[in-house]
């Protein structure tokens, strides 16, 4: 089962890639329980709960306050119910013009072939930066 959890976590990264929400909310749980990393400018409604609150507190806000924002996670680790993605985050603020580049982690917890949890973390000096709240 673990190696289908990684297929379920790359196409939701494809998905996501391409810009296709659905698909990317369409491998989660109704239940997801989803956290940004402690001092991410999105961790402010931790935990967001259900694919509806990720899409509107989270992807809405990467979309509005991001120039060109990508997610490249080229690493995906095999942890059986658990799968690590390891890469950077990409774009520039809005507000600033001044780009990031910082080192992700994230680790996904699925159950029957969705996504139950979400833990993100990041370098947030670098985001922090980028934003010039720093």
């Amino acid at each position: 089962m673990s190696a289908d959890n990684v297929a379920v976590i790359k196409g939701l990264y494809d998905a996501f890639g391409v810009g296709d929400v659905p698909g990317v909310l369409g491998r989660m749980s109704p239940d997801i329980v989803w956290n940004e990393a402690e001092n991410f400018p999105y961790s402010d409604h931790n935990p967001y709960r259900g694919p509806e609150a990720v899409a509107a507190g989270v992807f809405a806000r990467c979309i509005g306050e991001w120039n060109g924002f990508a997610v490249a996670m080229e690493d995906l680790i095999d942890g059986g119910d658990r799968v690590v993605a390891l890469g950077r985050y990409r774009g520039s603020a809005k507000t600033t013009g001044r780009s990031m580049n910082p080192q992700a982690v994230h680790v996904w917890t699925l159950q029957d072939g969705k996504v139950i949890a979400f833990q993100q973390y990041i370098d947030t000096l670098d985001v922090a930066r980028a934003t010039g709240e720093v």
